[in-house]
């Protein structure tokens, strides 16, 4: 039998249509022909009625029907049994896309109703059959109808007879004869059912059908001796159902991570590996047992005349085996045959689609599982190179996940791969990870492995390893023993991040930082997992900074023998499970100061270079592909350690730390800074720093950088300036930060005094920094270095107002004033408060009006030389008039106060500081009529009071004046009580009264009522703002008490 009996047949697996055969045409020679041939085949759109067309010769022999034998149906005979359109082409002229369709549609027609008559036709035959003797013909009935239906287009129906003949075929009764026809058709019929069902989009029905089939066909396995066929016949329905499941798919069907094609191709791919373990063991023939002759599996015609049957016994029903003896010898060719299928081949291409399915629907641990079974079955079929890629590629999966067993058989298969290919360094790979922890061998296999990879590291070949197939290994042999003569590169060089080694390594830093004078230190941890002792030859320890590198070397002479020898002396030697400690230190560079120093590798060498040498390369500080896992499991164990003698450490202890910082010699220096704070507001603030040295040697380049600490508000910046030279105020050019003032060198003990003033234009806090750097000579591990040291200070100083400035207007009688009047005399007030915790020196302050105002006197500071102590004020008057400006929208400037001041304990060559206020505005209104009154201080009981009234008019305009006087109970006058007058525009005009008071004490003044007939706005209210409405009356004394008083 061929290896491709089980695939289906292909009219099987296409969509059934209509046949149509043109006959006539001259498709190779004659354009028009071809391009009729075109118009049918060519570019078929969807929406074209289903129909098959061929062209046929005009002298084609049709196959004739054949007779009927009741047996199982045979599809190709069905095809070729349906209706034959012959149609005789003439050159057509003027052929249209439409007449064309037209043909198209009348050859679909005519094909329908053929299908339909063949189907009554099969119906009418079917009423005559019954179950007792004809039994076969059913299914074949049954599978007919269903066939004709799919060719008619009617799918449903189609279905439904499909699944009436699954039923029918499942009855027959079943025999070793003929239990592989009955398995043929019931899987050619369920392959039609689901992929009618697929079609239909129910999914889970063809899934359904696809389960009921397998549960009643997987245990028809017939003959035992052809067991194989049976796994081999289950194969490949997995594998059909899985490509029809695939091609639903790709036509728009949804499926999941647990219902995917993967899990049937995989389920085929397991067959497979049944049939190959089947066939290995019944068909084990010894060399000499030949082929029959003549060959019982071939056919008159070449092809069997029904699937499913024997060739040696085609329409034979009976269920006797009339002759044994050929039975026995066609079971023979099949096995014979069978030993000739690379089973290893089919069983990949299988795992190889469950692999691309399982990676598409995201299972990778799916995906990895199989990817093993195909690097095994690589293995299996002796292509090392892609079982040792495949296998090596899943490895990383299994340490991540920490799968250890399976990592061990997976590590077992590729260290085979690696010595059948004599591969030096995936060799010493392998058996360096099959020493270590992660591997579950035994230890008589590990002192097996451990004993190869010291021969071949002494240049020797390596003892095979088990279950290896003979050949190879002979094969095997050979190269090694090439390998062994060839003359190249001994270093493997293996990075062992990647992978878990047999020896775990740990670098760490006794501090997370040293200064440049201690010598650093540290240490590497070597442990060793392997069965028995081993001695490596060197370690080196590689550092970002290279120049180091010399310093941290060990190396031990020995011979290659001797790696397992002499197991007791040497720091290089590792006793399993015994943790070894390994401590370097050196001086590290005054250039490194600031500087990370890390450890960017650790290499250990195993053997020597005069036969073969692997180092073994850690990144950073150690750890390898398991290590982060042991960690972190480590960290979440509550399980007590046992407790160890002094000298060995728990290796779950030891933390890697890779790196440590180098940071400046530690400065022997005191820094104070003397300041009166808080800092006053655009004052030069003083700051005095005193640096001593404490060291016991001359200290060298001593040098300052002081002011605003750096990283603040980029507001605080500009607005900070600093200097050393207080007798100069700083402007906007003075920077925030003096850097780098040299200031000398100093002796042990000896100290100096540096003053800096600061001006800081805005309030809030600052934080100064001062940093004093110096150099120093000092001696580390005998050689002596120059250190650069420094030391600083901060200080977080707070900027304050000075004083508080408060200023108000008030009228001549000094009432509050919202608005002055044109021209009309009002006071300015100012009101000086010290805010400052220390005693502040008002030197002057300085009116700056501006050009809207004008001064009633002098303009002289009130305030000079005063001395205010916290929460004191100074207060000023001035007398000030605004002549009319009109109306201005926001009011009249004023003008500026100036106040210059400075701290009253601050030196004289301190500079003085001017505030500058800037007064507010104030609103000016125009009045029509001004009054101002001339009278005494006081006024006597019974004594007159002369009183004179100033009517100015400071209109453009002759003002009519209604003028009246109303009594007062304390007072009798005389003059005008009532007056009507004009007063020409810019004149005044006087009204002279004399009062006679009759009580003592505060006395309200007869009221003057003033009527402005062209401005009937102004009202008493606004004259009460100018002239005054009471006074004292003072009681009539005597003569001599009058003397008196007057003397005194």
């Amino acid at each position: 039998m061929s290896p491709t009996q089980w695939d289906f047949p292909v009219e099987l697996c296409c969509r059934p249509m209509a046949f149509v055969t043109l006959t006539g045409l001259d498709v190779v020679y004659n354009a028009v022909h071809r391009a009729v041939w075109d118009a049918f085949c060519a570019n078929r759109r969807a929406d074209r009625v289903p129909i098959s067309f061929k062209v046929l010769p005009g002298d084609h022999e049709y196959p004739k029907c054949r007779p009927k034998v009741m047996t199982l149906s045979n599809v190709s005979d069905m095809v070729f049994s349906g209706p034959r359109h012959a149609i005789h082409t003439p050159s057509p002229r003027n052929g249209s896309c439409l007449k064309l369709c037209q043909l198209e549609n009348a050859f679909y027609e005519h094909a329908q109703t053929y299908y339909y008559t063949e189907i009554r036709r099969v119906k009418s035959h079917k009423e005559f059959l019954n179950k007792t003797t004809h039994q076969l013909l059913f299914v074949r009935h049954q599978f007919k109808i269903a066939f004709f239906s799919e060719l008619k287009q009617d799918t449903q129906n189609a279905l439904k007879n499909y699944r009436t003949a699954y039923n029918l075929v499942h009855e027959l009764r079943a025999h070793e004869t003929n239990i592989l026809e009955i398995k043929t058709m019931a899987g050619f019929i369920n392959y039609k059912i689901c992929r009618l069902c697929f079609q239909h989009n129910t999914p889970l029905d063809a899934i359904a059908q696809f389960r009921k089939h397998i549960d009643l066909c997987k245990k028809k396995i017939g003959s035992a001796e052809l067991s194989f066929e049976h796994a081999a016949w289950m194969s490949k329905q997995f594998q059909a159902f899985g490509d029809l499941f695939d091609e639903a798919i790709k036509l728009g069907l949804t499926a999941i991570q647990t219902q995917n094609p993967g899990f049937y191709y995989q389920q085929a791919a397991y067959y497979a590996q049944e049939r190959k373990q089947l066939a290995k063991a019944l068909c084990n023939h010894e060399a000499s047992v030949m082929y029959p002759n003549p060959d019982p599996l071939e056919t008159q015609t070449g092809v069997l005349d029904f699937y499913g049957q024997r060739s040696w016994r085609q329409g034979i029903l009976s269920f006797d085996l009339s002759d044994p003896e050929k039975e026995k010898v066609g079971i023979l060719a099949i096995q014979l045959k069978e030993r000739n299928v690379v089973h290893s081949e089919i069983i990949i291409t299988l795992l190889s689609n469950a692999v691309a399915q399982f990676k598409k629907y995201k299972c990778p641990r799916m995906k990895s599982h199989l990817m093993v079974q195909m690097g095994e079955e690589y293995y299996y079929a002796k292509d090392y190179t892609k079982a040792l890629k495949l296998l090596d590629y899943v490895m990383c999966d299994y340490r991540s996940e920490g799968w250890w067993t399976l990592l061990t058989s997976i590590l077992t298969t590729a260290l085979k791969c690696s010595y059948l290919m004599a591969q030096l360094k995936d060799y010493i790979t392998y058996s360096l990870e099959l020493l270590g922890r992660a591997s579950t061998l035994k230890d008589d296999q590990k002192s097996r492995i451990e004993k190869n990879l010291i021969n071949v590291l002494m240049n020797e070949s390596p003892d095979p390893e088990p279950d290896c197939d003979i050949l190879a290994v002979k094969t095997a042999q050979k190269l090694w023993s090439d390998r062994v003569s060839l003359a190249g590169s001994n270093i493997f060089t293996i990075g062992v991040q990647d992978f878990v080694p047999f020896v775990q390594c740990k670098a760490k830093f006794h501090a997370p930082s040293f200064h440049v004078d201690v010598p650093v230190q540290f240490d590497v941890y070597l442990k060793a997992d392997c069965p028995h002792p081993i001695r490596f030859s060197k370690l080196c320890v590689s550092f970002n900074n290279q120049e180091y590198n010399q310093f941290c070397v060990i190396e031990e002479a020995s011979k290659a023998s001797e790696v397992l020898e002499n197991l007791t002396q040497g720091k290089m030697c590792l006793v399993p499970g015994k943790t070894r400690k390994l401590s370097f230190k050196f001086v590290a560079k005054t250039e490194d100061v600031g500087k990370k120093i890390e450890i960017t590798s650790v290499d250990l060498a195993l053997g020597n270079e005069t036969g073969r040498c692997v180092v073994l390369n850690w990144q950073g500080g150690g750890g390898d592909a398991a290590s982060s896992q042991e960690a972190l499991q480590a960290a979440r164990s509550f399980k007590r350690r046992p407790k160890l003698p002094d000298s060995e450490v728990h290796w779950d202890s030891i933390i890697i730390q890779a790196s440590t910082m180098i940071i400046s010699r530690v400065p022997n220096i005191s820094v104070h800074l003397h300041h009166e704070p808080p800092a006053l507001t655009n004052e030069m603030y003083c700051l005095v720093v005193t640096v001593q040295s404490h060291e016991k040697t001359q200290i060298r380049d001593v040098k300052l950088t002081a002011g605003l600490k750096p990283g603040q508000d980029a507001n605080l910046t500009q607005k900070t300036h600093v200097t050393l030279h207080g007798s100069e105020l700083c402007d906007e050019s003075y920077p925030a930060l003096l850097t780098d003032i040299p200031v000398g060198d100093l002796q042990p003990g000896e100290q100096l005094e540096k003053m800096m003033y600061v001006r800081c234009g805005t309030v809030g806090s600052r934080m100064f920094l001062v940093y004093v750097s110096y150099l120093i000579n000092t001696t580390v591990e005998e050689k002596e270095i120059v250190c650069k040291c420094h030391k600083d200070e901060t200080v977080t100083i707070e900027t304050v107002f000075p004083f508080d400035v408060a200023v108000k207007f008030v009228s001549t009688k000094f009432e509050h004033l919202e608005r002055v009047y044109a021209d009309i005399p009002f006071l300015l007030m100012t009101d000086l408060l010290s805010a400052s915790p220390w005693a502040l020196t008002i030197v002057s302050s300085e009116l700056q009006l501006a050009p809207s105002m004008t001064a009633s006197d002098q303009l002289e500071s009130q305030v000079d030389k005063v001395v205010l102590q916290t929460g004191e004020s100074a207060s000023e008057c001035f007398c000030l008039r605004c002549p009319s400006v009109g109306n201005v929208e926001g009011g009249v400037a004023t003008g500026h106060y100036i106040i210059s001041w400075k701290r009253a304990s601050a030196m004289d060559d301190i500079p003085v500081i001017s505030t500058v206020i800037t007064l507010p505005h104030v609103i000016v209104e125009n009045i029509p009529l001004h009054v101002n009154a001339e009278l005494p201080s006081f006024g006597r009981v019974r004594e007159s009071l002369p009183v004179k009234y100033h009517l100015q008019n400071k209109t453009h305009l002759v003002q009519d004046v209604e003028i009246s006087v109303e009594p007062s109970d304390a007072f009798m006058f005389s003059g005008l009580k009532q007056i009507r007058l004009r007063i020409l525009p810019g004149t005044e005009q006087e009204m002279l009264y004399n009062f006679y008071p009759l009580m003592a004490g505060y006395q309200q003044l007869p009221s003057l009522s003033i009527h402005l007939l062209r401005f009937p706005n102004f009202t008493n209210q606004l004259l009460k703002r100018f002239i005054p409405t009471s006074i004292f009356v003072k009681p009539q004394g005597r003569l001599m008490d009058d003397t008196s008083i007057a003397a005194a």
